[in-house]
């Protein structure tokens, strides 16, 4: 004879309910790193726009960073698109649901 233990399991829709509670923990959790994740590459696109004026060249940026030119073009690019979006009003400028291309990564 078995002995049944006072605890109930969870009934289906306490577990859904629980699936449910970590799936939106862990989108939530997504969201805020890739608005972290944005703010970052919109940093270092402003400090390589920088570079490329004090080196006086994306050549010259991009042999005393250690990135390929396409990857200073790309985060020029990203630079140029977020002044074109400040001065169009009500979003005008932004499209819909594309991602720029993404810059090389950057090792150190």
């Amino acid at each position: 004879m078995t002995s049944q233990t006072p605890e109930k399991s969870p009934s289906r829709k306490q577990r859904l309910q629980e699936k449910q509670r970590r799936q939106l923990a862990v989108v939530d959790t997504i969201d805020k790193a890739e608005t972290k994740l944005r703010k970052a590459e919109a940093e270092l696109a402003e400090a390589v726009a920088e570079a490329v004026e004090v080196f006086g060249s994306e050549q010259g940026a991009s042999e005393e960073l250690g990135l390929s030119v396409d990857a200073i073009r790309g985060f020029l690019n990203l630079v140029e698109g977020d002044a074109s979006d400040a001065e169009e009003p009500d979003g005008a400028g932004e499209m819909a649901e594309t991602a720029p291309a993404e810059p090389e990564p950057v090792t150190v």
